[in-house]
């Protein structure tokens, strides 16, 4: 349970946990100065990112940044309600209104009289409910579900989505006037993929709080292939899945080193699965003497001059190959680091960071 008192905004920042929002990427950087700058206005904000970007991390931020930090902070997530039960968590509704409502109930509204109201997945919010919602917002005012009687509110809201409300609006499936009023200011959350250079810092900064939870006397490091596997991947599930991927890899590993096997994107897959399994050449068919002849590989010929012979170092290879690609796409794009990336099918960020990499390997 949080402190009724505080000195500065800091100290509920830190408390609430907001202070996760890490990192040092341009696009970090400049969306939490957007943030910031509009945290201090008075008016409805959308965040717009994909799943596990933490926007309501941003939103928590927007509020305890604001003049109603010692307000309330009441969140709802639309998608996890069924249709017919959001109006009635939203305002609240009389004892008798419907099936189960032994008593009145006050709403996300009245609770957050005077705070922030979060709405997360706002688009999932049907239409009927969409206009109430309107109304609250111009007016400040609502009635509960099965009521009479005018209730006043001063909330602010910040809602949140990773679909495209302007496309719902002109669909007609998200109210044209209510996305007017709520979009004052529309945040766009960077997604992991195009702020590469926080991989790892938020990396270490889970690993070391999931060694202390462990009661590790000290946080294992990252080997250099498991940095390398960390920042190549794509990461659809953001800073969320990388946090889970990272406490994983803690757990998982031998309290010194993380190295790149103790990374695991995909837990589902069973280590017993044989459906990859080559045949041991026990299981093999026996072949005649005309089928070895024919099937009997070439000494001095390879099916591809790129493909390093049997006995080759994987790791060494895969570098090889990085950098003759990176190399390749810089020469044809004449050193122009945007369109090289575009060669190679990279963001820019994700470009910059195979390029620090090789950076020693590369002509000025």
């Amino acid at each position: 349970m949080m402190n009724d008192f505080y000195d500065t905004p800091e100290e509920r920042l830190g408390e609430a946990g907001v202070q996760e929002a890490l990192g040092n990427s341009e696009p970090f950087l400049a969306f939490q100065e957007q943030l910031s700058r509009v945290a201090r206005v008075d008016r409805p904000v959308l965040i717009i990112g994909e799943r596990g970007t933490g926007k309501e991390l941003a939103a928590a931020r927007i509020h305890f940044l604001s003049q109603r930090w010692q307000e309330p902070f009441c969140a709802l997530n639309c998608a996890a309600l069924a249709s017919t039960l959001i109006e009635s968590e939203l305002f609240g509704h009389e004892a008798g209104s419907f099936t189960g409502a032994a008593k009145k109930r006050q709403g996300r509204f009245e609770s957050a009289n005077g705070g922030t109201l979060f709405l997360d997945e706002i688009a999932n919010i049907p239409m009927e409910t969409q206009e109430k919602i309107l109304r609250a917002v111009e007016y400040g005012s609502f009635e509960r579900v099965g009521g009479s009687e005018l209730i006043t509110v001063d909330a602010r809201i910040v809602g949140a989505t990773n679909r495209n409300l302007g496309h719902m609006a002109e669909d007609g499936t998200f109210m044209r006037d209510l996305l007017d009023r709520l979009s004052f200011e529309v945040l766009f959350v960077p997604a992991l993929r195009d702020r590469v250079e926080d991989i790892m810092y938020l990396a270490n900064h889970f690993a070391a709080r999931m060694a202390s939870d462990l009661g590790w006397p000290q946080v294992p490091e990252f080997t250099d292939l498991a940095v390398d596997k960390l920042e190549q991947y794509v990461w659809p599930g953001n800073v969320r899945e990388l946090k889970n991927v990272v406490e994983r890899g803690v757990y998982r590993s031998d309290d010194a080193i993380i190295s790149d096997d103790e990374i695991v994107f995909d837990p589902f897959i069973s280590p017993y699965d044989q459906s990859d399994r080559r045949p041991s050449a026990k299981e093999r068919p026996r072949e005649n003497a005309t089928d070895q002849l024919d099937n009997a590989p070439i000494e001095h010929e390879r099916v591809h001059p790129d493909v390093p012979p049997p006995g080759s170092d994987l790791n060494d290879a895969v570098r090889a190959l990085e950098l003759k690609m990176l190399t390749d796409a810089l020469d044809e794009a004449k050193y122009n680091q945007k369109k090289a990336a575009e060669l190679l099918g990279l963001t820019y960020h994700q470009f910059r960071g195979l390029y620090r990499k090789y950076s020693d390997n590369l002509k000025d």
